[in-house]
């Protein structure tokens, strides 16, 4: 006001008010702009101090590129538990899941059977411990840095994140506890005296039975799954992505990206190229033995569409 000295009294209060009108008409215009912008964003998600909200992620191509039993059964070989004819049926069904990019039963079911068998009469405490190796070997630079940052939202906004794989609950385990997340639920094989017998117990937790998971842990921590959210790439977890309020589709195989828009899920796609991520084998497996899987799975894949 001090430089509004020269003016008549008159004068300078007219000016004064003008000036405080004009400051006034800002102010309020900013504030709206404001009001406006705010309404057009999405509510913050997830939600900081909601004690009944928890997370729940798939493991296959959510988390890590690839399948973890796979990669185990890479470090299972390095360390002389099985031969080499017996890598190139990893190498095989490692190169279908990379390929086709959906999780195939009949070749998922192959995989846990010939882990299973592989295990068996192994201890359980051998396995925990080689699984510690096999992640900073195998695993570690395969973990999707995208996912694992919606994880750690989770994480920060003080909510429980879980892991549902029909992984071996021991590889699921090992996983979460290097990411820091909360735990695991996984395939459950059965032991005595804390020696695999080479059988499960029950089903694999794949498709209904990782709801079913879900649905009982959340009872048990008294979660709101209205509140809760899941992420997954396979429409087989779509039982699991429909108990949740917030779903996410991230890398979606066709049927769930289809799906996931007819619903107006929200999408995430990390992959810098679909399908087309090298399928790693040890080079032990020899040249063959690679070559021939791959083909072979690009010709199925083919013949499939």
């Amino acid at each position: 006001m001090a430089a509004l000295g020269w003016l008549t009294p008159r004068r300078r209060s007219a000016t004064a008010r003008s000036v405080l009108a004009g400051e006034a008409s800002a102010e309020a215009a900013r504030k709206s702009s404001q009001e406006a912008a705010g309404a057009t964003e999405e509510p913050q998600f997830p939600v900081h101090g909601d004690d009944r909200a928890a997370a729940f992620f798939d493991l296959d191509n959510t988390v890590m590129q690839g399948a973890a039993i796979f990669h185990f059964g890479r470090g299972l070989y390095k360390r002389k538990f099985f031969e080499t004819r017996d890598l190139a049926r990893f190498a095989w069904q490692q190169a279908w899941f990379r390929l086709a990019g959906v999780e195939d039963p009949e070749h998922m079911q192959e995989a846990r059977e010939s882990a299973l068998s592989i295990v068996k009469g192994h201890r359980v405490a051998e396995l925990q411990s080689i699984g510690e190796e096999i992640y900073d070997e195998y695993m570690a630079e395969r973990i999707w840095p995208g996912t694992r940052a919606l994880a750690q939202a989770h994480l920060d906004a003080g909510q429980k994140v879980w892991l549902v794989t029909a992984a071996p609950v021991e590889i699921a385990q090992v996983i979460a506890r290097r990411l820091g997340l909360t735990g695991a639920l996984g395939t459950v094989a059965e032991s005595v005296d804390g020696v695999y017998t080479g059988k499960l117990v029950g089903e694999p937790l794949h498709g209904p039975a990782k709801a079913e998971a879900v649905r009982a842990l959340a009872a048990a921590e008294g979660l709101d799954l209205g509140r809760c959210a899941a992420y997954s790439d396979s429409h087989n977890d779509i039982p699991m992505l429909s108990l949740v309020g917030h779903p996410y589709a991230i890398n979606p195989d066709s049927k769930l990206r289809k799906h996931a828009r007819e619903l107006d899920w929200r999408l995430r796609d990390y992959r810098t190229g679909r399908k087309a991520a090298k399928v790693g084998i040890p080079a032990a497996a020899g040249v063959g033995a690679v070559a021939g899987g791959t083909a072979a799975a690009i010709a199925l894949h083919r013949r499939r569409r």
